[in-house]
């Protein structure tokens, strides 16, 4: 059954390759400091490009959730409840069906993640733990991040789709006049927190100030 409303949910988060840290690092932060238990995934190509866009640091749990001081991955389930998985650990407890969880976002995800997903690919354990949301109804959320697409990342989306993922790119939105990075990034964890079922305060269209 789906965690209550009024208690923390379990929620998951991988993160590859594309362009994107600071999707990665916002959710990251949102869910953590919402007091929920976060466990968190993250490819080859993800920690490079966390390391590439968010500096020497930013593969560590401390820059991810924005921390004030690094903490020890071996104490922070304890201190932090934000779980780090190793990515070769097929054998975790996120890759199997037992582990019950409110949903799992995969922010940035490239193409080639598409890819293996659609295919049932399943040789890491992010694979894994996003084919255990479709076989298990998690929520699974893909925010896709290339331009432009082709057939094959259309036709792999579409597979998802249907397998009972929610496709959602980044692609923010304008209408609200953002005024920075950060804005754009904050209406972007708004539509994640929305599609995996958490509650939150971020801006959404009913607050957009009206245009002239």
């Amino acid at each position: 059954m789906p965690t209550p409303p009024d208690q923390p949910k379990r929620l998951v988060v991988g993160i590859t390759g594309a362009s994107g840290a600071l999707y990665a690092q916002s959710l990251c932060t949102a869910i953590h400091h919402m007091g929920h238990e976060l466990h968190i995934v993250i490819t080859n190509y993800g920690k490079r490009l966390l390391i590439d866009e968010l500096g020497p640091e930013g593969h560590q749990l401390h820059t991810l959730c924005n921390l004030e001081a690094p903490i020890d991955p071996q104490t922070a389930p304890d201190s932090h409840r934000i779980f780090l998985h190793p990515l070769n650990n097929v054998g975790a407890t996120l890759g199997s069906g037992s582990f019950r969880h409110d949903g799992m976002c995969i922010v940035p995800c490239t193409s080639n993640t598409l890819g293996a997903l659609a295919s049932g690919y399943g040789d890491q354990l992010l694979h894994r733990a996003a084919a255990v949301c479709l076989k298990e109804r998690f929520p699974l959320v893909i925010a896709h991040r290339e331009a432009p697409l082709n057939r094959v990342d259309l036709e792999n989306a579409l597979k998802l789709h249907d397998a009972g993922a929610i496709i959602c790119p980044c692609n923010p939105g304008y209408y609200f006049l953002p005024k920075d990075i950060k804005d754009l990034t904050d209406f972007m964890t708004a539509r994640f927190l929305d599609c995996l079922g958490v509650e939150h305060t971020m801006r959404r269209w009913g607050d957009a100030p009206a245009l002239d």
